[in-house]
């Protein structure tokens, strides 16, 4: 088995992968420019402070550890700020990734499993949905996403080089045992805001929009614990090594929808604490409901996500915020 290259490990998704390739034994490096990720959820893993779009280095970082597969999470991710500043995740998820992909291949890289996203659907005509559900984005962000798929495809078509992209749905969640969390500088993902917002060290959560077509107005979303995604980054990469997999695409979802306001009552619940909330206008880019069919991934990848019941998520992810306050600082 060949040494993986994480890049965006320090990230709060990446960092679980990184745990787990440690776990598992693998030999790994991280490639990260630290302006969004945290040396401290490393957990002692090697790595490298640099960018992707840096050939030169990652060419040069991936011979120096005998790099055979990627691991591709550094990107932006913020829907709002892509509508608002598309050139720069035009620049930085596409661009980046293709000099990064470029320096890959002539290094000797042999498959690459991409963190994709479920904004690659955009509104959906059916629910749940599955990778054969038409791509029509409503944000910048996925049509980013969108874009290095089909640039996998193509150089899948034109050399044999073998990828996986994963669609995660909305990752959420801690450590079970407590050590590891979500901490972003610029927080948009809902549960941290709720639980924040029950700890009170957030403001009021705002509801974005309560005037969708959903049951109760607000948007439908399919949370993953994010302990479930690190475990289908290493079952990607098993399926890479085992069967040279073409250009594959997966869901990853928990398989169920919860809206906005049972998110807010499961907290609630959870924490035994009244969450102060306003209702605020819908985000630009932002679909009513998104589901997800797993199916292929359990049947392709042997993956399930046994964490992923929302009350689950919640208690893990509400260890974290009491007990690390001011994240990994």
């Amino acid at each position: 088995m060949g040494s993986v290259l994480v890049t965006g490990g320090a990230g709060y998704i990446g960092s679980f992968i990184v745990r787990a390739l440690r776990d598992a034994g693998r030999a790994h490096v991280v490639l990260d420019d630290f302006s969004l990720g945290h040396e401290a959820a490393l957990g002692g893993s090697t790595a490298v402070r640099g960018a992707i779009d840096d050939r030169a280095a990652v060419g040069a970082l991936i011979r120096t550890h005998k790099v055979e597969w990627v691991i591709h999470m550094a990107a932006l991710s913020l829907v709002g700020e892509s509508m608002k500043s598309p050139e720069k995740y035009w620049r930085n998820n596409v661009a980046g990734t293709l000099a990064m992909l470029d320096a890959a291949r002539e290094a000797g890289v042999r498959g690459f499993v991409l963190s994709s996203t479920a904004a690659v659907y955009g509104e959906p005509v059916r629910v749940p949905i599955d990778e054969s559900h038409p791509c029509a984005p409503t944000s910048v962000y996925g049509e980013t996403k969108r874009t290095i798929e089909r640039i996998l495809a193509s150089l899948h078509a034109a050399h044999g080089f073998t990828s996986v992209s994963l669609r995660y749905f909305n990752a959420a969640g801690a450590a079970a045992d407590g050590s590891m969390g979500e901490d972003h500088a610029q927080e948009t993902h809902l549960v941290p805001l709720v639980l924040g917002a029950a700890a009170g060290t957030r403001p009021p959560v705002t509801v974005l929009g309560d005037d969708y077509p959903t049951p109760d107005g607000t948007g439908v979303r399919d949370y993953i614990h994010v302990e479930d995604l690190a475990d289908a980054h290493l079952r990607a990469l098993s399926l890479l090594e085992s069967e040279g997999a073409g250009a594959e695409i997966f869901n990853l979802g928990g398989g169920s929808g919860a809206s906005v306001r049972e998110v807010l009552q499961t907290a609630q619940r959870v924490t035994g604490r009244a969450i102060p909330q306003a209702i605020g206008a819908r985000r630009a880019g932002d679909p009513a409901v998104l589901v997800a069919s797993s199916a292929r991934a359990q049947e392709r990848l042997g993956w399930s996500a046994p964490r992923s019941r929302l009350e689950t998520i919640i208690e893990s992810a509400w260890r974290w915020h009491r007990d690390h306050p001011l994240g990994f600082a």
